[in-house]
């Protein structure tokens, strides 16, 4: 049994290379990392309530006021 559970390890290196280490994505992280530390500031979140701040037009770049929301983790990323 540890043989195949072993034989089904996520390989995250690989994982990240393909698509977090992108430029793009590192820019899209750090927007929605620094909306989130203002949402913080401002007293909207606390930190480990498990809320998201939701981009409601899908831009995690776009974080005008109007654009984000505060929302369930689950309701957020059940979104598509």
């Amino acid at each position: 049994m540890a043989h195949i559970l072993n034989s089904m390890a996520r390989n995250y290196k690989r994982e990240y290379a393909l698509s977090g280490a992108k430029p793009n994505e590192k820019k899209n992280r750090a927007s929605r990392n620094k909306v989130r530390r203002a949402m913080l500031k401002t007293g909207a979140v606390k930190k480990g309530d498990r809320k998201d701040i939701d981009h409601i037009d899908k831009n995690p770049r776009n974080n005008s006021r109007k654009n984000l929301r505060v929302v369930k983790r689950s309701t957020n990323r059940a979104k598509k």
